[in-house]
């Protein structure tokens, strides 16, 4: 039988290779985009499992997958992984996945619909996190994030393999084992997008200057300025390690013209002064405080304000109010209270609450 190949792109675009899986009869090889192998997995039919093998040791067992009517359980031989299993409900249309063994708790759930599969997150009432979308010409399966219409975070592409195999709930769960991805194998792919990016050209930073250069001398050069650093600065053989400037540009000081700082006593040291000199000048500036202009007014008319404000109090206006007057309209406001309506009910028909004919 001819191996078949699925190739992984990440997002919607086709020139990103993500992983490639060769599927075969024997097993499934996953390699990386440089095509170094990443994971091994091993069919054993007869005893309906699917172990992981470490790629330099393919006698050592990863993990083990064992098959049954009633779904999968994921053995692991590490140390903080526990073992997750996977039940079928609903006759086989929904798959439900619980961490720790059998009575866990319910981590995702895996529905089968008309075009693909639904992975919904924190239990069985959850939001759904991934679809898996099943092409009706049997040649991709997209897994898009956050639903149906959602961002495309892969596309694997099928050659010499239909799609529908996976439909099954036994294949999907094995079509799940191989594709998922641990966190050290997203933070290497991220890693290597960075380095991408990063990896340019030195004196090709588009934040610096890479046009000529003009010397001390007035002279233009037209080299960059990591070729000007090496030529002016020491080499990394002299005992001063080397730094990364790969990737931001930074002008050496040959290249920008002198400018005046200012006259050359503003320069000097104040240790080059001597004490004589200092002391000379602390004299000249120490003349006798002057007096003020607020000395020539005499005290008497300083406190000529204060003793004109000392009076006594007047009595105010309020006080002219007779004490009658004031209290006239308290006065006026006490009336006898009359009786309210409540009073014209009588006793029984409020006792009873019903109103009598």
């Amino acid at each position: 039988m001819t191996e078949s190949v699925i190739t992984e792109f990440t997002g919607n675009q086709r020139e990103t290779v993500g992983r490639l899986y060769r599927y075969g009869t024997a097993g499934i090889t996953v390699l990386d985009s440089h095509n170094v192998v990443q994971r091994l997995y091993r069919f054993d039919p007869s005893a309906n499992t699917m172990t992981e093998n470490d790629p330099k040791q393919p006698g050592k067992i990863l993990r083990r997958f064992i098959f049954d009517n009633y779904g999968m359980l994921e053995e692991t031989f590490s140390f903080g992984r526990p073992p997750r299993t996977f039940h079928y409900e609903s006759g086989g249309r929904q798959i439900v996945m619980r961490e720790g063994g059998d009575y866990g708790a319910v981590g995702k759930t895996f529905t089968f619909e008309g075009s693909g599969v639904t992975e919904t997150a924190f239990g069985r009432d959850g939001n759904i996190e991934r679809v898996y979308s099943f092409d009706p010409r049997n040649e991709t399966i997209t897994i898009r994030s956050g639903g149906w219409y959602g961002d495309i975070e892969r596309k694997l592409i099928f050659e010499r393999l239909d799609v529908s195999v996976f439909c099954e709930p036994e294949a999907f769960l094995q079509f799940l084992m191989f594709t998922e991805k641990s966190a050290r194998e997203a933070d290497a792919e991220v890693e290597e997008q960075v380095a991408k990016i990063r990896g340019q050209a030195p004196g090709r930073s588009r934040f610096a200057y890479n046009g000529p250069r003009q010397s001390s001398d007035g002279r233009v050069s037209a080299q960059p300025a990591t070729k000007l650093r090496a030529q002016q600065g020491r080499s990394p053989s002299q005992g001063i390690p080397a730094r990364n400037e790969d990737i931001i540009e930074f002008i050496p000081d040959g290249a920008s013209a002198p400018t005046a700082r200012g006259t050359p006593g503003a320069c000097d040291r104040s240790n080059a002064i001597p004490f004589e000199e200092r002391w000379q000048r602390g004299n000249e500036d120490d003349d006798k405080m002057k007096r003020g202009e607020s000395s020539r007014i005499p005290l008497e008319e300083r406190f000529r304000s204060v003793r004109e404000e000392d009076r006594t109090l007047t009595a105010g206006r309020s006080a002219s109010i007779p004490l009658d007057e004031r209290f006239q309209n308290l006065e006026n406001k006490k009336e006898e209270l009359t009786k309210g309506r409540s009073t014209q009910i009588s006793y029984e028909e409020r006792k009873t609450g019903k109103r009598q004919q």
